[in-house]
């Protein structure tokens, strides 16, 4: 049976390391401004795409800017992105696509930047995790300026939205999601619960799709990074009912 963790930032291991970023992802969807339905004005801080690259996009420039747009214009622009986009994509509000491009510098450890529910990883982990057999990794360049003269390799996992938080640990007043724009109005439960129903079985390492910022990696993820000896990555097992 399958064991499902959290991914946290390790910090203990994290400070031996010096290895530092200042980086963005160049395009995104804007946020939603005054939802008709819910009234709410809000975008997603945690999806990210950096596969998915709009540098000869015609309208890329639409994506540039960071804003919020009401709904029908939201919608629109969703809809111009989507064919470019993975199949089944959520596209929330605020969503990201592209390179992550900045200024880095130090010496990175395997795990980097999971504090920013983001995951980069060094080529040499990342080439270890898939001859573990570690399924469903996409690396994707990034494009960090180093001031070294032999910068690392280091890659972004594109991890897709695909598992969901049990209602059970859901408060019991808590309002459905909005039917027009989806927003779920949640606070991170302290002690998370996965619908077993709705997690994936053809993925290693996925991002809850109503908690963009929970990363989840299975016990064959766990395993791989463990006798790697891979560092900055801590697990916490949660429960699945």
């Amino acid at each position: 049976m399958t064991r499902f963790f959290q991914l946290r930032n390790d910090k203990e291991a994290r400070a031996r390391f010096s290895g530092d970023f200042d980086a963005a992802h160049p395009w995104g969807l804007p946020g939603l401004r005054d939802c008709p339905g819910c009234g709410a004005t809000w975008s997603i801080s945690a999806q990210h795409y950096p596969g998915v690259d709009l540098s000869h996009f015609p309208e890329r420039g639409l994506f540039e800017e960071a804003r919020a747009e009401p709904f029908t214009e939201f919608v629109r622009l969703r809809e111009l992105i989507r064919p470019l986009a993975p199949l089944d994509a959520r596209l929330s509000p605020g969503t990201t696509f592209g390179p992550l491009v900045g200024r880095a510098t130090g010496q990175f450890g395997p795990f980097t930047g999971l504090e920013d529910s983001l995951i980069l990883v060094r080529r040499d982990a990342f080439d270890s995790l898939q001859a573990a057999g570690v399924r469903g990794l996409l690396g994707c360049k990034t494009e960090l300026r180093f001031r070294q003269k032999t910068p690392p390799d280091i890659l972004e996992l594109q991890l897709e939205p695909r598992g969901l938080l049990h209602p059970d640990c859901f408060p019991p007043d808590l309002a459905p999601p909005c039917a027009t724009c989806g927003r779920l109005g949640l606070r991170l439960p302290e002690d998370p619960i996965l619908d077993g129903a709705s997690l994936p079985t053809d993925t290693d390492l996925f991002r809850l799709g109503n908690y963009s910022t929970v990363l989840i990696g299975t016990d064959r993820f766990k395993d791989a990074v463990e006798q790697g000896g891979w560092t900055g990555i801590s697990f916490r097992e949660l429960p699945v009912h």
